[in-house]
């Protein structure tokens, strides 16, 4: 079961990075000045998208939290720290530095060690 919650943990990650970026997609390039821009780009396809996903994030996060000890998959959900670095440097094109990549190397090192048994 502890593997399956691990799993389950990561894919959930992917789905709230997921809908970040699409939030990003929404947003970028918007001007927000205003209740009526906000609610417009609220309204953006990519933006419901992101919060169809991050709804869909949310049940399973509630079914993970259900089975497992908010202790140990929590620092799972750090894998997010990956996949939005990944996706910032391929889709949006943000710089890489060797302080990022650093830094993840010691989130993996975390949930490596959070996870053992």
């Amino acid at each position: 079961m502890a593997y399956l919650l691990i799993l389950l943990t990561i894919c959930n990650s992917v789905l709230m990075v997921t809908g970040q970026t699409l939030w990003k997609l929404g947003a970028t390039g918007k001007e927000v000045h205003s209740l009526g821009q906000l609610l417009r780009l609220f309204l953006s396809p990519y933006v419901i998208a992101g919060l169809m996903v991050y709804a869909f994030s949310s049940v399973l996060w509630i079914y993970i939290l259900n089975k497992g000890d908010l202790s140990y998959v929590y620092p799972i959900q750090s894998t997010a720290f990956i996949f939005a670095l990944i996706i910032g440097t391929t889709i949006f094109k943000e710089q890489l530095t060797l302080t990022k990549v650093i830094g993840v190397l010691v989130i993996c090192l975390g949930v490596v060690i959070i996870t053992r048994k």
